[in-house]
């Protein structure tokens, strides 16, 4: 079934809203003449005249009242289902992020996010790899990779590393000099995406920050994420590098003692991420400045052990 032109369906529920030809032509930005030829059509088109004309006055005819309130209720409909396209529905929102922050960081907070903001709906999806930025996957998404169009990038964190091990390993290195006490110890090594396809460079590149070399001897495991490392350091097994922001308070508190020694900056830098057409979403806008208030004060939580 064929329908009227939308256009002439916006100049009538205009005219017919303000009450004038003029108001309606500014509100839509268009010409006087051009509304008055769109209200024209669409009466012909219904074969029912929409308005009583009386010189410069005019009112609505019974129908033209009819009328209006169907194309008034339906183009409200369809701005709204254009904004939930758009936007994403008010309040709820997907949040993709890699599953190591969301474990360790993102989920121990909720609680806070709940508090502050009761009224979002956070829903979280979590990736090994770099999130496929689409509607089809999230609203938004934290990642080292933003895109370069059509998007908006916060910066949240720089990753660094420094070495932890478990309480009863730190017992026997504590007063031994460092860092050669630490090649007596398995060391837990994790690939980086920024440091290439070489195994134990996170722990090469660590060494030669700290102006020395990683010696040929030392025992280096190597695990494919880092909750697989930090798991095995926490049970004794090993030394690790870890990022700030897998460390709990619980883990700060009982599972690690950090090793007093130097960082290493990755090269990664942690963004959140969302499409330009979500930058007025108040939601998402809420969640971005909670998660940079996290990571600001994530920045001073962790001073090195004793």
């Amino acid at each position: 079934m064929k329908l009227p032109p939308l256009r002439s369906l916006q100049c009538f529920e205009a005219v017919a809203r303000l009450n004038s030809f003029s108001k309606a032509a500014d509100h839509l930005n268009v010409t006087q003449s051009a509304v008055s030829h769109q209200v024209k059509l669409l009466e012909e088109y219904l074969g029912e005249a929409m308005f009583n004309r009386q010189g410069r006055s005019f009112s609505l005819t019974e129908v033209g009242k009819c009328y209006f309130d169907e194309v008034n209720q339906s183009l409200g409909s369809l701005s709204n289902v254009s904004q939930q396209i758009r936007e994403g529905k008010s309040g709820k929102i997907r949040l993709a992020l890699y599953s190591s922050l969301a474990v360790k960081w993102l989920i121990p907070r909720l609680d806070d996010l709940r508090k502050q903001h009761p009224e979002i709906e956070l829903t979280l999806n979590m990736v090994a790899d770099e999130p496929d930025c689409t509607d089809s996957v999230a609203d938004c998404f934290i990642t080292v990779n933003p895109p370069k169009r059509n998007f908006v990038s916060q910066f949240l964190y720089a990753e660094r590393l420094y070495p932890v091990c478990g309480h009863k390993l730190w017992q026997q290195i504590k007063d031994k000099p460092l860092p050669d006490t630490l090649w007596q110890h398995p060391l837990l090594s994790v690939q980086y995406s920024s440091f290439g396809e070489d195994l134990g460079e996170d722990w090469l590149r660590w060494s030669k920050s700290g102006g020395f070399e990683l010696p040929e001897h030392a025992r280096i495991n190597h695990f494919s994420h880092m909750l697989l490392a930090v798991e095995t350091a926490r049970y004794d097994h090993g030394i690790a590098l870890i990022n700030n922001y897998l460390m709990t308070d619980h883990d700060r508190e009982h599972n690690f003692v950090r090793i007093p020694m130097h960082e290493l900056l990755t090269g990664d830098n942690f963004y959140f991420v969302y499409k330009k057409t979500r930058e007025k979403q108040t939601a998402i806008v809420k969640l971005g400045r909670w998660l940079k208030q996290q990571s600001y004060e994530q920045e001073f939580s962790m001073l090195p052990g004793d």
